[in-house]
């Protein structure tokens, strides 16, 4: 009887444990864009947390024109002033969209609505990204990645980047 409850005893402080030292183990990274404008303004800022179920953006925008607009992290951490050496959509071997088969690329995010004000503020958590090295979604490779922001909404459907049009501004992620 004494050495069942002893187990029971270790066995449930271990489940109480477990949790802290998986979340000890796990080096939590962020990460920070700064956005700017093909005319060199800049227009704020997207701060990047690891979390245990994956990269929580946090987004400060400012001067962003009215309305819908992608939001995608691209391949490339390269922002030139026409936003296009940026690449394509950060894909990892995925189609885009939310709404097709085979999708969503892990840089797809849902579209952004600025306010006539031009500011934003707002929180998206993607589960498909990662800032630790060696895990899938790994943003940080040789060539880095950049955040852009559409000049129109994302259909979420048609290939290969949502028919979001042209790109608005850009920000290349770096390591905190």
């Amino acid at each position: 009887m004494r050495t069942t409850l002893t187990a029971a005893l270790a066995l449930s402080l271990a489940g109480i444990a477990s949790p802290a030292l998986a979340q000890d183990d796990m080096t939590i990274r962020s990460a920070a864009a700064t956005i700017n404008g093909a005319d060199g303004a800049e227009h704020g800022a997207v701060t990047m947390q690891q979390t245990p179920n994956g990269v929580l953006l946090v987004l400060d925008l400012k001067d962003i024109p009215a309305g819908v607009h992608g939001f995608h992290i691209h391949e490339t951490g390269e922002c030139t002033p026409d936003f296009k050496a940026a690449g394509g959509h950060f894909a990892g071997g995925k189609e885009h969209g939310f709404l097709v088969e085979g999708g969503p690329h892990p840089g797809d995010m849902p579209n952004i609505r600025v306010s006539d004000s031009g500011a934003l503020q707002q929180e998206i958590l993607n589960t498909r990204i990662s800032l630790l090295e060696g895990e899938d979604g790994y943003l940080m490779d040789e060539d880095g990645s950049a955040i852009v922001i559409h000049a129109g909404a994302d259909d979420y459907q048609s290939q290969p980047s949502g028919d979001a049009g042209e790109r608005l501004a850009c920000g290349v992620i770096e390591k905190k």
